[in-house]
């Protein structure tokens, strides 16, 4: 995280950048006011924030009320943080901030801003304002965060339609036929290949059914979309919802690059790297344990993490089939390869990793959930090392039994 960026969500936390979020009062709106929604575009310095960012601008010249309701923040002094944010169990809050401040930090990291002004009665904006004072109150602002069924954008439609109930229709008309969460994530994590990949690898089967047309205002730009055909229901007729659309900042083109250590240049890398060794091994009949010791605790360490992920927190990790390449009993059993009363069973198990790791290549395109592209040269180097071990432990096997 850039230092400038924490030192913005640590002022927005402690109430410096706008003093009113210490204590906000009700506010009677004038005639002047207007209620827009913001969409404020993606920034690849941060996997978090690469999906861009929603808030409420609420704007008031006569009342001097220029106000951001922002529900993407969260308190690093709340209780058991790291623990919670582990399991998934993050508590975020409503928070409040001045307008200028606020949009000329994403203007600064070169992020688009759009508003959407809302097509609302006096009466209309006075209810949504009342609506998001009360849920500022400390007692009302916090709430279980959840990255794609409950977020900072998600929140939107969800108080619009708390306030409005069944009087704004939206259209869809942005809906794909077959695309899922994994694949509108996708959509926004080109520039982040690490974080694609972690993404892959932690989240199960949960995000690769079909989104249903409100999942996709989990981002912002299906936020804005969404908001853009909606019509909002009155006693005789309807009428849009958005009554006009302002860039504030358009983003200038920048260059963009992946690096050269991709995940799978990476695991290219580890397989020549493990192959080089495995032949040298073979020549000299000698086993390199620590090339074993460091691979298969590497996936064994993975593997734990998604039974742990999948078992314990509320992430969306369950029915995860990358269990099927990171396979737990790769720890202890790779700590146990020289020990001389397990070389059968070890020999056996390797020579069975072996033959699973092979028939999931052939499989590999047929699993539910896609697993990343970048396992494949990683599977393929386990391959070859479990194949290598099985024939160093038949090897001494036979020595011993002479």
């Amino acid at each position: 995280m850039k230092p400038t960026t924490l030192l913005f969500y640590l002022l927005l936390l402690s109430g410096i950048i706008f003093p009113f979020a210490a204590n906000s009062q009700q506010v009677s709106l004038s005639r002047q006011a207007e209620i827009s929604v913001m969409t404020l575009g993606p920034y690849q310095g941060e996997i978090y924030s690469a999906f861009g960012h929603t808030a409420i601008h609420v704007k008031d010249p006569m009342n001097r009320v220029d106000w951001v309701f922002n529900y993407g923040v969260f308190d690093f002094d709340q209780e058991n943080f790291f623990w919670n944010f582990a399991r998934g169990k993050l508590l975020y809050q409503l928070g409040l901030s001045d307008y200028g401040r606020f949009v000329n930090h994403y203007i600064g990291e070169n992020r688009y801003v759009i508003e959407q002004y809302l097509n609302l009665t006096q009466q209309e904006k006075q209810e949504m304002v009342d609506f998001l004072v009360n849920n500022y109150k400390p007692e009302n602002r916090e709430y279980n965060y959840n990255y794609v069924y409950d977020n900072c954008s998600s929140k939107v439609p969800e108080i619009l339609g708390k306030i409005f109930p069944g009087r704004i229709d939206y259209s869809h008309h942005y809906v794909k036929e077959g695309t899922t969460v994994r694949d509108l994530m996708d959509e926004y994590l080109v520039y982040q290949p690490w974080g694609d990949w972690i993404i892959d690898v932690g989240l199960g089967y949960e995000i690769d059914r079909e989104a249903a047309p409100e999942t996709y205002m989990f981002l912002p730009d299906y936020v804005k979309l969404a908001l853009d055909s909606a019509r909002l229901s009155t006693d005789s007729s309807s009428v849009p919802l958005v009554q006009r659309t302002d860039l504030v900042y358009q983003s200038k083109p920048e260059e963009q690059s992946n690096g050269v250590f991709t995940p799978f240049n990476t695991f290219i890398l580890v397989f020549f790297i493990v192959g080089f060794f495995t032949n040298r091994d073979f020549k000299r009949e000698k086993r390199s344990h620590w090339v074993d010791v460091v691979l298969f605790t590497f996936v064994g360490i993975l593997a734990w993490w998604l039974v742990f992920l999948w078992s314990a927190t509320d992430h969306l990790s369950k029915e995860n089939m990358n269990i099927f390449w990171a396979i737990p009993f790769h720890i202890p059993l790779v700590y146990f390869l020289n020990t001389k009363k397990l070389r059968k069973f070890s020999m056996i198990y390797f020579q069975l990793v072996g033959i699973w790791y092979l028939i999931l290549l052939l499989i590999w395109e047929a699993i539910p959930q896609p697993l990343h592209n970048a396992l494949l040269p990683l599977v393929i180097t386990m391959i070859l090392r479990c194949f290598y071990i099985a024939y160093d432990l038949r090897k001494k096997l036979k020595v011993t039994t002479k």
